[in-house]
């Protein structure tokens, strides 16, 4: 990223200081996006974002109303105080609601192996707001939670899904066969993962400026 990817209040930086994320997120600020917290406030917007048929497409049923999305999101905060998954709203720059989500679970206890999801309204595809929030959740996930290793499972169809995988470092370990139903049909899902490792060795690749 090219600004500090922490809020300049917390002086956070991964590795620098111990911060335990269980009693809240912080807000990670790009050029293009804020990652925070997702809140109560946001569930409007994404129930907007989130279920046009573009996006529904590729992701696991969300909710249909403004109150599912409410009780989503209060689940949000209950799991990430037990330490069991954590989920950042994505801000886009000029706006004040998430227009998408990044969300990291563990897949095994201590968050050694964890998963992460996300999904975005369409109007922000291809201007650069995922790349630079994916950047800032995988950085936070190996440098703060202390994740090893990070998996994705995205539909083998979708096109643009794996190519940003792809554009953030993530590796094409296999195919899951039949793995994802939707609509009373199984579609083939793509393994991506990323270790901490590589992603030391990605970002000295893109060098101090990490954009």
């Amino acid at each position: 990223m090219e600004k500090m990817p922490y809020q300049d209040q917390l002086r956070l930086h991964p590795g620098s200081i111990p911060f335990d994320w269980h009693f809240g997120l912080p807000t990670i600020r790009g050029e293009k996006v804020t990652l925070r917290e997702v809140q109560a406030s946001d569930a409007a917007a994404l129930l907007a974002m989130l279920t046009s048929e573009e996006v529904a497409e590729f992701v696991c049923p969300l909710p249909r109303t403004v109150e599912g999305f409410e009780a989503f999101i209060a689940e949000a905060h209950h799991e990430r105080t037990r330490g069991n998954s954590f989920c950042f709203g994505i801000v886009p720059d000029g706006y004040a609601d998430a227009m998408g989500l990044f969300q990291v679970r563990q897949l095994e206890p201590g968050f050694g192996s964890a998963e992460w999801g996300f999904a975005i309204g369409s109007p922000f595809w291809g201007r650069g707001v995922f790349v630079e929030g994916a950047k800032a959740v995988i950085d936070f996930s190996f440098g703060v939670v202390g994740v090893h290793r990070l998996e994705a499972r995205s539909i083998a169809s979708n096109g643009r899904g794996n190519a940003a995988l792809r554009k953030v470092g993530a590796l094409q370990e296999g195919i899951l066969r039949r793995s994802f139903q939707r609509h009373g049909r199984y579609f083939d899902q793509i393994l991506w993962s990323i270790l901490k490792d590589d992603w030391r060795q990605t970002k000295a690749v893109w060098g101090p400026r990490f954009h």
